[in-house]
């Protein structure tokens, strides 16, 4: 059996982004696998949801020890991602094998990565509207406070066991399809359902229901899948420490810039699905970075805050 050690090391990278925003687990894996080591994207969703099987319980046993989970939250979202990430594979299989195939689910990923980058500027949005309206964990805050540390007492929750479901049920198709959705889906449908939980406790409840979220899915992929070993022995290789070292350090502090270049990746990915060609690739990118910065500062502004945020910072030093 070969084995990959760029792969291992690729996987390792992106585990630790995984653990750290409980994100970028298929929406960074697969398309990796795709776009830079020529995997076709049936064999890549299956290789990477059996290696996720694997890896997610690693970061979940982080945040169950650390108090950041809400195992209601887990449990109804279970209720309805479990089969239905199931059927998701059998979707996928019925379907064929042929080329157009794997193109109707290169274009699946390239929407889900889109849907996800999109879900993490709402999570940016949020953050800058809590702030701007000076929002705190006991008038309802949406995000965790800058430099915030996870070790918070969990918040008092009513659980909304339709759309929990609903969610999960969703998401769980989503992953058995594409392999993405399990993090970067659910776990801004949760953020829009339960505000009151804050980003790292976010992070700790999707973790824990994507375990048998994707357990669920790689066992139909194993099934009824392209999966192959060896790809899947060097995805975990790289992926078991870089998701517990993310753990750690999401279990502590909150990864903001992590998400802001999580979203970048997530739209360069989304952009290669669609088959865009290098070029193009660098000239979208390059157009996002100069515009990006300029829509966020006016947002800034109609939300009453300074257009650059050090300036706030050093009108707050000016004050004491």
């Amino acid at each position: 059996m070969h084995f990959d050690y760029t792969m291992a090391i690729g996987s390792f990278l992106v585990a630790v982004v995984v653990g750290l925003t409980g994100m970028g687990g298929g929406a960074l894996m697969t398309p990796m696998l795709v776009t830079f080591f020529g995997v076709p994207p049936l064999a890549a969703v299956s290789s990477d949801l059996v290696a996720a099987a694997v890896m997610k319980p690693v970061g979940s046993l982080v945040h169950l020890r650390r108090g950041t989970v809400n195992l209601r939250l887990v449990a109804w979202l279970c209720a309805g991602s479990v089969p239905a990430a199931f059927c998701g594979v059998l979707i996928a299989r019925a379907l064929g094998r042929g080329e157009a195939v794997q193109e109707v689910i290169e274009k699946g990923l390239g929407i889900a990565l889109l849907i996800a980058a999109g879900g993490l500027a709402v999570r940016g949005y949020l953050a800058m509207r809590d702030r701007a309206e000076g929002r705190t964990p006991e008038t309802g805050r949406r995000t965790a406070a800058p430099g915030e540390p996870a070790a918070t007492e969990m918040p008092s929750v009513a659980v909304r066991p339709l759309p929990t479901a609903l969610v999960g049920a969703v998401g769980g198709l989503v992953v058995g399809i594409t392999s993405v959705g399990s993090g970067s889906l659910i776990i801004v449908a949760l953020l829009a359902l339960y505000p009151a939980l804050k980003a790292n406790q976010l992070v700790g409840t999707d973790l824990v229901q994507a375990v048998p979220l994707v357990m669920s899915a790689a066992l139909g992929h194993l099934l009824f899948g392209e999966f192959t070993l060896s790809i899947t022995v060097a995805l975990l290789v790289g992926s078991i420490p870089g998701v517990y070292l993310g753990s750690r350090i999401s279990s502590r502090a909150p990864g903001g810039l992590i998400r802001r270049v999580l979203a970048f990746v997530l739209l360069a990915s989304a952009l290669k699905m669609f088959g865009a060609g290098n070029t193009q690739t660098i000239w979208a990118l390059v157009a996002v970075l100069l515009l990006a910065p300029a829509f966020w500062m006016v947002l800034r502004v109609r939300c009453g805050l300074p257009a650059l945020p050090w300036r706030r910072e050093a009108q707050t030093s000016s004050h004491v």
